[in-house]
């Protein structure tokens, strides 16, 4: 190979940064479910929303929304996908449910979601100011490096600080927009705006995240490190047994 045949250096660190990016992109999609799982974030509520807003049949809604969400992780389940996302669909759909079932008000059927995206919010918001971002505890195992980015990785540690405060900023505005059409709008009015606002926010948080980070030095991928101290270990007791030399054996007559 002659010199103009061999990578440059720069050549290297556009390659390296490209991967990087690659890395981060797929780890997104995969954390936050892509596609499907905005799908299935969405259509409970647009069912309920929909059905509620032709008959006022709140039983009727609410049974539509559970059941499109259990027919989801179905799907995933005899797919052998990860269902993780329509669980958490149904579990937020099913707290919905039996909230407004309870008190009789279409609008509680919204309500536990709303509380969460509420506490979400604040708990981004809290546990960067102390010093462990929720996307870097949500990301760190996704991108194989859990906890090393508080310690060993500032810069990766700075946009994981980043990108959590934009997640927290973008939830507490999702939320003061919704809660006042909790109490002054009516049911289908407060579903409409519900449904049209879940999907722009995430989008807006999930790119900002993946800016911060495509900025940011790559994963120390922690599980490569102890795979590799491991057959270090090995290699060492290998040696080790190697270079001992066998003990004589005795022999015949000797005491």
């Amino acid at each position: 190979m002659t010199s103009l045949d061999k990578p440059t250096t720069s050549d290297q660190d556009a390659q390296d940064a490209h991967n990087t990016k690659a890395v981060t992109e797929a780890a997104l999609f995969d954390a936050f479910g892509g596609v499907r799982g905005m799908v299935e974030t969405v259509l409970p509520g647009l069912l309920f929303v929909t059905i509620y807003t032709i008959n006022k049949d709140l039983h009727l809604s609410a049974i539509a929304a559970l059941g499109v969400s259990l027919l989801l992780v179905a799907v995933r389940l005899i797919r052998r996908d990860t269902a993780k996302h329509a669980f958490s669909g149904v579990f937020g759909v099913a707290f919905g449910v039996v909230f407004a079932m309870m008190t009789g008000n279409a609008k509680d059927f919204y309500l536990p979601g709303m509380l969460y995206t509420l506490g979400l919010g604040i708990a981004y918001i809290v546990t960067t100011l102390a010093g462990v971002p929720l996307i870097g505890l949500i990301l760190g195992p996704v991108f194989k490096e859990n906890l090393s980015w508080r310690t060993r990785n500032p810069g990766r540690k700075k946009a994981y600080a980043k990108a959590s405060y934009a997640w927290g900023l973008i939830l507490l505005g999702k939320c003061a927009i919704l809660f006042p059409l909790y109490w002054w709008a009516d049911t289908t009015q407060l579903g409409w705006v519900l449904v049209a606002l879940k999907i722009p926010p995430f989008l807006l948080a999930v790119y900002l995240t993946w800016v911060f980070l495509r900025k940011a030095p790559p994963p120390i991928d922690v599980f490569a490190e102890m795979e590799a101290q491991e057959r270090a270990e090995k290699e060492r007791e290998a040696a080790a047994a190697a270079a001992t030399p066998p003990h004589p054996q005795p022999q015949r007559g000797e005491a």
